[in-house]
Formats: structure tokens, sequence, C-alpha cells
């Protein structure tokens, strides 16, 4: 074997390390290579002969140009310039020395390792062709006798290759061995962040990042492990739905800071009450569900009741928050699965309605759920459609109920009152639809078109003579939660011409409790467009007459249950006497509603009432009667008044 294929072998294996990804580090190393290879070479030059020492030092500087490729990060040109260079030089020392049989031919497959890690697929290929085709071409010279392989005699040149080469070769395994260990532990460290921050963003999509309970999406994921478990074991699957009632007026008057320390200590008080293998959820808002199996040596409705009144007595106990006493009830629904529902969905709206009918039963309750009310849920849901088809095709209409002046006995405004008429003559009846139409949403275009149409009504009234007459309408408090009632109320007065002080807003008064400041700023603004408000149904709510201050009501309107029986009985006259010596106080006027006869007539006239409504003098009347009905009274009478042109 001729010592300068050796050389060429060593070289290879020297240049193999080169794994790193970035080429900042492929190209460092690749510069560590070239030049033990080259060291390698200078020590083999040294005693080396002939022709083998012209190739070695051919070898050299194509080694160098690569080195300055490399210094350059031109990691690809110089990789390609080292590898050929080796594949020439390993090729000429063979075809020089024993041929096929030449040592330096096993130094091929390293060349080939080097190439598929650092090389382009086109450069390892390209060398294998190469590669393939020279060893080819030496086999056949060599057995047809074109070839004569020359065996050099063994010299003491041959042990300095040979510990040149297997220093260079253990140099360049250790440092190929160093970068796939730096590589690993990279790698592990890398897997070990990647899979810490998984787990973390697990934790965080699975938690409520306010109460720190576990959120709806894990509730619905454990759901199923639950419901195989409980089928598995002939279990029912117990999911308990609260929500907390009066939870709303802690958030409008102590704020929502307060709202979220309250949820926090209640969620604690849940906490202590889940055992392991439960769960337990912030269901969203004020709403919690939990998800227990049941255990078969007890009642399932015994164990249900047990957690439910676990869940409200942990809603009841007094909180103390921001230095004030809070009380807040809890409404519990039931639910069981398989029996109830087998999806998630399917049971949390079986509880999410039990728990509506604990509200309706009082509130601080639970109820289970039972098919009835799925029946109520589907009537509410045609009933809502139905609805909306009123709203498309027209099918609402306004009636009028005039409101006398009992002192001159002239008409001064009427009520504008909400009728939906069906097929036969009969009506829906407004308890039955305006609830839903506000917890739906839907009252906000049912009010707009109230308003508008309203507004339209008495311009059409003043156009015909009676323009003292205004009109109050109805505004439910959902409308005041969008924050855009004083727009839409001038929109409509611009459009239909009528004068603000026309228009009377009737407000409950469960308005007037809220510390809602847009609630407020919205009342400001439509005082001060000269809009006229009243407080309804007064008397029958948390009556405050402190609050008709803030509001800037200008009526107040005494509820018929307190009016009706003035006539057959003094019971309630202090009351009412109380009431209207407050309202006069204030500088209110006073209507009183539900005025039926002419004894009760009398008596509020003594008492000093302002105005009187009820059937006395008419029933709520359709447009076309209402405008018999002011043409009858003709004490109301004006000159015709001529109306502008809309305003689109």
């Amino acid at each position: 074997m001729h010592p300068g294929g050796d050389m060429s072998m060593q070289t290879t294996i020297n240049h193999a390390p080169a794994p790193a990804a970035s080429a900042d580090v492929r190209a460092r190393r690749l510069l560590q290579i070239i030049g033990f290879t080259l060291l390698g070479l200078g020590l083999a030059m040294l005693v080396a002969q002939g022709y083998t020492q012209k190739a070695l030092f051919v070898g050299v500087l194509a080694m160098t140009l690569a080195g300055y490729f490399a210094w350059q990060k031109k990691v690809s040109v110089a990789a390609t310039v080292f590898l050929w260079t080796l594949m020439v030089m390993l090729s000429a020392l063979a075809w020089h020395s024993a041929g096929v049989r030449d040592l330096a031919v096993l130094g091929y497959p390293v060349l080939l390792v080097f190439a598929a890690i650092l090389g382009s697929p086109l450069l390892f290929f390209s060398l294998l062709s190469a590669i393939v085709a020279y060893c080819s071409l030496l086999a056949v010279l060599t057995i047809n006798g074109h070839f004569i392989m020359v065996i050099p005699p063994l010299s003491w040149a041959h042990l300095i290759f040979t510990n040149v080469i297997l220093i260079l070769t253990g140099f360049s395994v250790y440092l190929l061995l160093m970068d796939m260990r730096r590589l690993m532990g990279s790698l592990r460290e890398e897997n070990q962040r990647v899979t810490e921050r998984e787990q973390m963003i697990a934790r965080l999509a699975n938690k409520d990042q306010l109460t720190g309970l576990t959120n709806r999406r894990y509730a619905e994921q454990q759901f199923d492990l639950l419901l195989e478990q409980s089928r598995q074991q002939h279990r029912s699957l117990l999911l308990l739905f609260l929500d907390l009632d009066n939870f709303k007026p802690v958030n409008d008057s102590l704020g929502h800071a307060a709202g979220d320390l309250l949820l926090q200590e209640l969620s604690a008080r849940l906490q202590e009450l889940q055992q392991p293998g439960e769960v337990l959820c912030r269901f969203g808002g004020d709403e919690f569900l939990w998800l227990v199996l049941a255990d078969r040596k007890q009642p399932v409705t015994q164990q249900a009741q047990q957690r439910a009144q676990q869940l409200l007595e942990a809603a009841t106990r007094p909180f103390f928050i921001m230095q004030t006493h809070i009380d807040i009830s809890g409404s519990v629904g039931i639910a069981l699965a398989p029996e109830h529902g087998e999806s998630f969905a399917e049971l949390c709206r079986s509880a999410d309605l039990a728990m509506y009918d604990a509200k309706e039963k009082g509130r601080n309750t639970f109820s289970y759920f039972h098919d009835d009310l799925n029946r109520i849920s589907v009537d509410k849901f045609y009933l809502l459609k139905l609805m909306r088809d009123a709203l498309k095709e027209e099918q609402f209409h306004l009636y009028y109920q005039p409101q006398y002046d009992l002192s001159d006995g002239r008409i001064h405004s009427c009520e504008a009152l909400l009728r939906w008429p069906q097929k036969g003559g009969q009506f829906i009846n407004p308890d039955q639809f305006i609830p839903l139409a506000e917890s739906s949403g839907i009252i906000h275009e049912i009010g707009r078109w109230v308003l508008e149409r309203a507004c339209t009504d008495c311009m059409n009234w003043r156009t015909q003579g009676f323009g003292n007459v205004g009109v109050a309408v109805n505004i439910s408090m959902v409308q005041f939660r969008g924050g855009n009632l004083p727009e839409l109320v001038e929109t409509i007065l611009r459009r239909t011409g009528l004068p603000a002080h026309l228009l009377e807003l009737e407000l409950t008064e469960s308005l007037l409790i809220s510390d809602d400041n847009s609630i407020q700023q919205q009342l400001d603004r439509l005082h001060a467009m000269g809009v006229t408000l009243a407080i309804d149904d007064f008397g029958t709510g948390y009556s405050n007459l402190g609050y008709l201050r803030r509001f800037n009501a200008s009526r107040l309107k005494i509820d018929k249950s307190f009016v009706s029986a003035l006539g057959v009985s003094d019971r309630d006259k202090p009351l009412v006497r109380a009431m209207i010596q407050m309202a006069h106080s204030l500088d209110l006027k006073v209507v009183a509603e539900g005025v039926e006869d002419e004894d009760t007539l009398q008596q509020l006239r003594l008492l000093g009432c302002d105005d009187g409504q009820g059937w006395l003098w008419s029933k709520a009347l359709p447009m076309p009667e209402w405008l018999d009905y002011l043409q009858q009274n003709t004490n109301n009478r004006q000159p015709a008044y001529s109306r502008p042109p809309l305003l689109q």
C-alpha cells in the first residue's frame, strides 16, 4: 500500500463530522477539519517522496482554497472543493499504487458519508457515480491485465503515516461525538422547553384565569371520560348547574372589581366541596358546573339533593367584599346522564332548563330536569320565531289609551300599548312575549318599531288638529343597556318631525336603582333633548322617591293595584295620599292608572291627583278608533297643524 493512500483516507474521515445545523457552526467545524487535515498532509509530505509528495502538495493547495471559502461562510462551495479534492487525491494515489486493492479505496465510504451530511443531493450522487465508475474502471483494467498494481515495501514512513491517520481519525471522531452530544443536549433542552410550554398552554387553556377553576373546555373533555366510566360501572353521572341570583346588582353598585372578588371567594368555597374524580368548572359569567359520579350505595336523587344544597349554602353564605356586606343566592339545575342526555351539550341544556325552572319557583332553590321543560323550551323557541315573523310582516299594532287632566277634563296625552293580534280576534298577552323578547334581545327591534310608529301616529293626529296631545311609550331596561337610546330617539324625532316635548318615555322602577353610569348619562341626554320622563307602576317596586331627582322624572304613575279599590275602600287611601304629596313636593305630576268608576275619580280629585287613565274614559283603541275618539272630544281640537315633509 502506498502511504499516500492511507493519508487520503484519513483526510476523508477527519472531514466527516459537521452535523451542526447552523451555517456558522458548520463553517467553523469545516475550518477545523480542513486545518487538521492540512496538518496531517503536511506531516505526510515530510516523509513522502516522488509522486506521492507531489499529489499531497496539490491536495494541500486545493484544501487551502476550500478553507478560504469556509472562512467566507460559503460552506457549500467549501465542502464541494474539499470533497472533490479528496476524491481526486484518493483516486490518484490508488491509481499510482495498488488500484482497487489499495487502502485509499477504503476512504470512499467515509467520503460519501461526509457528502451526505454536508453536501447537497447533487453533490452526493455525483461523487457516488464517480466513485462507482472509477472503481469499476480500475477493476476491469486490472482483470484484463492493462493495469499493474504496484505494492511498495513496508518502511518507517508507513508507521508515521499510520500514526498520523490514527491521531487525525481519533480527533475527528472526538469532534463528531462532541458535536453530537451538544446537539442531543440542545435537542433535549428544547424538547423539555417545548413540553413545559405545551403543559403550561394546556393548563392555561383548561383554567379559568379569574377563579382558578377549570373552564368549560376542560369540563367538556372530562365529560366523555366520566360518561364512559359511568357506563362501565353502571352509575349515573350528575350534572349540577349553578347560576347566581342578583349578581348583576353587585357589579352595578360596587363595580366589576367587587364582582370579580365575589366570584373568586365563591370559587374557593366550591373547591372545598369538590371530591377527587369530580369536575368543578366556571361555565361562564356567574355560572358554575359540577360533574359528579353517583355512588351506587346511595339513591341518586338523595346525592343530587345533597350536592345542590351544598352549592346553595356556599352561595347564600354572606360575603364581605370591599368593606361591604353582600348577600346573594343561587339557583341550581340538575340533570342526569344518560337519562337526560348523553352528550355534554345536551346535558348542559337540560340542566340549564332545570336551573331556569328553579328561578321561576322563587330562586335560591334547585330543580330537576323533566320532560315538560323541553316542551316549555320548544314553546319559547316557537314564540320567538313568531315574534320575528311578526316584525317582518308588521303584525304588531299600537293601541292608544287616553290620559285626562283631572282638573279640566281635557285629554293631554295617551299611552301607546303594544298589541299582537292573532287569527280569530285573539291577542297574545304582552306578559307572555315581552320577557322573552327582552331575554333574547329582539326587544331592541320591537322597541325601535314602537317608538317610530308612536311618533308617526302622534304626528298624524297632530296634523288633524290635536297638536297638544302627546304620546307615552314604555321603555325596557334592556333598551338602555344598548347605550344608544338617545341617538335612536333623536333620529326618530327628526325623521317624523315630532317635537320632543310631546314624547314621554315611561321607565320602570328597577331602572332607578341601577348605578350604571351609562343609563344615567342616557337619561340626562334625553332630558336635555326635551323628552319627558315618567316612572311607571310606582309603588310595586323599590318606591324610592330619592332616585327621582337624579333621573329628571317629570311624572309619576301610581300603579292600578293601589287605585282600583279607592272607590270602595279606604285601605289604600293613605298610601296614595302619601305618594301624591311626596311627588308634589318634588314638583312631579301624578298619573293614576286603572281609574274605572266615578267614585275612584272623585277620590283622586280630593287627594290632589293631577291626571288619570283607565276604562272610565276608554279602553285602549287602535289608531282609526283613536282618531274618532279624539274627534268626539272637541275640547281638545286645535287648528290643524301643517306638517313639514319627513326628513329622510
